[in-house]
């Protein structure tokens, strides 16, 4: 079986203190770290007696995991692993990179955000050029509030011309046409993330080929869905795994509707889906991506610190019962 998993245990501390995130600065006691260790390390000891199985995983903690030893651990060892397709964490990069040179870098990608205000811009651009040295497979990106606009365009600018830079709608902002445009003209596919995408009833590959997991080891279809699907270490979730339509009005996030079938999304990021790489070099031409995104205006929840996304204006009264259905879910 091929599967990919995404694996949010129960960290929640991060380095940083962003406007824009909940999670901002927030301290998890020594017993929290222990439990977030005992049970990464559970996962892992899972992952890797899979061997009959195909397995990709990102990791996507609400805090900062490479901080911490275990995150580092844990995806150096994953990434040797012959049966791993690819292991991915959402970061801050904040941490050093020494570590990487354990790790098999065929299987082993980042996803990095930049916040500015939360770590000087060089220190973040070195680190970045640091990765590009040493081969690593990653994306880097930032939330596209007006302020982070000149920020982007700099990192655009002094980033190594292979490497994506992606732009994350910021929540609650809502964007004119020709703001999107600046956006759009340093992220060709920002287009997708203005707008949130209805969902409620089309096919969706979590719940079949992609699944969430926690860190009791409880399985759901992803992130944003409640009900349960089983729980990975007594198997009970895999009698659980097909085709599913999805039960959302509508979903905001780039790592819940990345894997709609009704949109294009793995075939752009071929190769590099968990960790947001497309398969066309950056700046490549995506004309459908317009079309497709202003179709869809509907608000949901946001996701992850490092996934922030928005709500649409609330003019569009076209969509005032998804704007609804998406309150609630927030506040669930």
């Amino acid at each position: 079986m091929d599967l990919t998993i995404l694996y949010r245990g129960p960290l929640a501390s991060c380095d940083y203190d962003c406007p824009y995130c909940p999670f901002a600065k927030r301290r998890d006691s020594r017993a929290e770290l222990t439990a977030d260790r005992a049970a990464l390390e559970r996962f892992a000891g899972w992952a890797a007696a899979q061997r009959e199985d195909r397995l990709s995983v990102l990791f996507t903690p609400w805090g900062e995991g490479l901080v911490r030893s275990w995150y580092r651990r844990t995806l150096t060892e994953l990434s040797r692993l012959p049966h791993i397709g690819r292991v991915a964490i959402q970061t801050n990069l904040s941490c050093r990179t020494d570590w990487l040179s354990g790790a098999d870098l065929d299987t082993l990608a980042l996803w990095c955000t930049f916040h500015p205000g939360q770590t000087p811009y060089d220190r973040f651009l070195a680190k970045c050029h640091d990765l590009a040295a040493r081969g690593v497979r990653h994306s880097v990106g930032v939330v596209g509030l007006p302020g982070h606009l000149e920020h982007a365009r700099r990192l655009r600018a002094d980033l190594p011309a292979h490497v994506y830079l992606w732009v994350n709608a910021a929540e609650g902002h809502t964007y004119t046409d020709a703001e999107a445009g600046e956006w759009t003209a340093l992220d060709p596919l920002f287009p997708y993330s203005r707008h949130p995408h209805r969902s409620a009833g089309l096919p969706c590959r979590t719940g079949e080929s992609v699944v969430s997991v926690d860190g009791d080891g409880t399985v759901r279809r992803c992130h944003f869905v409640k009900a349960e699907l089983g729980n990975l270490y007594d198997g009970s979730y895999r009698r659980a795994l097909r085709p599913r339509p999805c039960p959302l009005a509508v979903c905001d996030c780039h790592i819940g509707y990345v894997h709609l079938e009704t949109l294009p999304l793995y075939d752009v990021f071929a190769g590099g889906v968990l960790e947001r790489v497309p398969a066309d070099p950056p700046g490549a031409a995506h004309s459908d991506t317009v079309s497709l995104s202003s179709a869809v205006r509907t608000p949901s929840r946001s996701c992850s610190s490092s996934t922030i996304l928005r709500a649409s204006s609330a003019s569009d009264t076209s969509t005032a019962s998804g704007v609804a259905s998406a309150t609630a879910l927030r506040r669930a």
